[in-house]
């Protein structure tokens, strides 16, 4: 959820546990400090924050992950029950040394192995690295754009975990797919976003300016929409 709105409404509609997070449109970056303290007031359920400093890769600098460590404490202290983050080596291998670091310093906290796992070279070697780093979750979408092209990757994941961590299933998950894949490769838990894109309430639109980068749209919002979290909560429940 990259927004206090869409956080009210993914907990409305039944969500078990909120990722905050910004700026959705690049995947998703570590959220503000005032927007996280909003949705902890107005949210009474577990929320695991997005530790991402930028956009792009998972390969960081010192800085950056002096950055994502500084930032997992910090959200720990503003009361998140959880981080989701990842680090690669430039050869594609999880950075065991960072990942370990991290897991020290977030001790008590949920602990996701974030997508940066879809990007890894060796995914069966990646999960068995998360478990012996000490990761409560990996979430991925079997290493394709959508979870239901990853199925095959993802029923692997899940029967080589054997309950060892939590395979969380993410990237195009919606009420259908969730009944579909729940059955298919016994999948238990999903990662959605359930968003809409909203139009912006600017009457005045100047199109020849553009603020990021190019091809985002200026004037749309993506939000959460309640209809899409209720369908998914129902057929969880049936599953």
């Amino acid at each position: 959820m990259d927004s206090v709105e869409s956080a009210v409404i993914a907990s409305k509609g039944g969500a078990d546990r909120l990722e905050v997070c910004s700026n959705l449109a690049v995947g998703g970056t570590t959220p503000g400090i005032s927007m996280f303290k909003q949705i902890r007031k107005a949210c009474d359920i577990p929320l695991h924050v997005l530790i991402r400093p930028r956009f792009g890769d998972f390969l960081y600098t010192d800085a950056e992950f002096r950055a994502i460590e500084e930032d997992a404490r910090l959200f720990h202290n503003l009361g998140a029950d959880g981080v989701v983050a990842g680090c690669l080596l430039p050869d594609g291998n999880i950075d065991l040394e960072r990942m370990k670091r991290l897991r020290q310093g977030t001790s008590g906290m949920h602990l996701t192995l974030h997508r940066a796992f879809d990007v890894c070279k060796d995914p069966y070697r990646a999960l068995e690295e998360a478990i012996s780093f000490g990761a409560d979750t990996i979430l991925t979408s079997g290493q394709e754009d959508s979870c239901t092209k990853g199925k095959q990757l993802l029923c692997g994941l899940i029967q080589k975990a054997k309950g060892r961590i939590e395979i969380l299933v993410g990237a195009g998950v919606d009420a259908a797919v969730i009944k579909g894949l729940a059955a298919e490769i016994n999948a238990a838990s999903f990662h959605m976003s359930g968003k809409k894109t909203v139009d912006s309430g600017m009457m005045f639109w100047n199109g020849k300016v553009h603020m990021g980068l190019p091809g985002l749209p200026e004037y749309e919002v993506y939000r959460t929409d309640l209809k899409k979290v209720q369908e998914a909560r129902s057929v969880l429940d049936l599953c």
